[in-house]
């Protein structure tokens, strides 16, 4: 079965370093596209996790687990961008 077009998994990705200069507008809409779909599968496996949870205190729970996690990674880039200036 062939995947349509925006579905996963993308068999020739676009490879937006080896796209001419000429087509800005197209580098910047992929740029977007690419940001916004990776937000996409992030908040769609955080909501996935959510749905699976059985009970209401463990939806809030595994909630309260994922901020905690993202935070914990923005700590991590924070420090990581301190110690390379």
């Amino acid at each position: 079965m062939t995947a349509r077009t925006g579905e996963w998994p993308v068999t020739e990705p676009v490879d937006l370093e080896a796209a001419e200069a000429s087509d800005v507008q197209g580098v910047l809409h992929l740029e977007l596209t690419r940001v916004q779909a990776r937000f996409e599968m992030a908040i769609g496996s955080v909501r996935a996790d959510l749905r699976e949870q059985p009970s209401e205190a463990c939806v809030r729970s595994a909630a309260r687990r994922w901020c905690n996690d993202i935070i914990a990674a923005a700590d991590e880039v924070v420090n990581n961008l301190r110690s390379t200036t």
